[in-house]
């Protein structure tokens, strides 16, 4: 048993699928099914009921999985420790959208810091399915995202509601018009979007992030949905316009950490996050 057998094992208890871990692991399918052959030799028990609709835990699978996350945990927290400098005393590890790293997750890194000087921080930009796979295998403390999966062992905590706003390059936009940049905020935004602009022709630019229809607004023009928090500076410095009388649409932030703290420093850490977040 070793940790390549372990992460193998959490990736595909994470998709689901043998075929999509071994994309996500960048393995051959053959190579992931050889580590998971060779695991439930070691440990005289079947790990996955595998099918059409993909590989769905066994009861022994289940049991596995704490075990599993464990040996990740403690492999990375190895790996992340042993280089530290003597002042740091742990490590923790967030990762979060790239809209909440506008300020919000800056500020929480600052007060970390503050409160914790002998703490080092790892911190990464990345999508939900990503970030929720990372947390199920343990290389990742918390999360910070709009759609979250549920897993069990992981605590999905509602944060606080963005509201998103219909901005333009031009101040005198009251629709989206030819150049609008459809930006993907998740199931919710695209229904909701869906009937308030029933009539509007597939949009002709389509982004997976904010920041990049920002980058596409202020160089080409244009308009697209983005958080109030994200615009307000743009829109102070009269970079960017909101959309008069344009619908606007709640979009929830989410945090997500393990059930089991086993980092000492995420108590602190969650505490500082609730306390940014909570509404004045």
């Amino acid at each position: 048993m070793d940790i390549d057998q372990a992460r193998t094992f959490l990736a595909i208890a994470a998709c689901g699928s043998f075929l999509e871990a071994a994309g996500r692991l960048h393995l051959t399918q053959s190579t992931v099914s050889a580590r998971i052959q060779r695991l439930e030799g070691e440990l005289g028990v079947r790990l996955f009921v595998r099918n059409r609709a993909g590989a769905t835990l066994t009861i022994g699978g289940r049991r596995y999985a704490e075990y599993a996350k464990r040996l990740v945990l403690t492999a990375e927290q190895a790996r992340h420790h042993v280089g530290l400098p003597s002042r740091y005393r742990a490590t923790l590890r967030i990762g979060g959208r790239i809209a909440l790293w506008e300020s919000l997750l800056p500020d929480w890194v600052h007060w970390i810091r503050q409160q914790a000087t002998d703490v080092a921080i790892r911190a990464e930009i990345g999508f939900e399915e990503g970030l929720m796979r990372r947390l199920i295998e343990g290389t990742l403390d918390v999360g910070l995202m709009y759609s979250p999966n549920h897993s069990s062992g992981l605590v999905v905590e509602h944060l606080f509601d963005e509201t998103l706003v219909l901005v333009s390059s031009r101040p005198g936009d009251s629709q989206p018009g030819d150049d609008y940049i459809y930006v993907d905020w998740g199931p919710a935004f695209d229904l909701q979007h869906t009937q308030s602009y029933p009539d509007l022709e597939p949009p002709p630019q389509v982004v997976s992030i904010g920041w990049l229809g920002v980058q596409l607004m202020l160089s080409n023009g244009g308009a697209c949905y983005l958080p109030a928090r994200m615009a307000e500076p743009l829109i102070a410095g009269g970079r960017l316009h909101v959309v008069a009388d344009a619908p606007r649409y709640a979009l929830p932030a989410y945090v997500v950490y393990p059930k089991e703290l086993d980092n000492p420093v995420m108590p602190l850490a969650l505490d500082g996050l609730r306390i940014l977040t909570r509404p004045t």
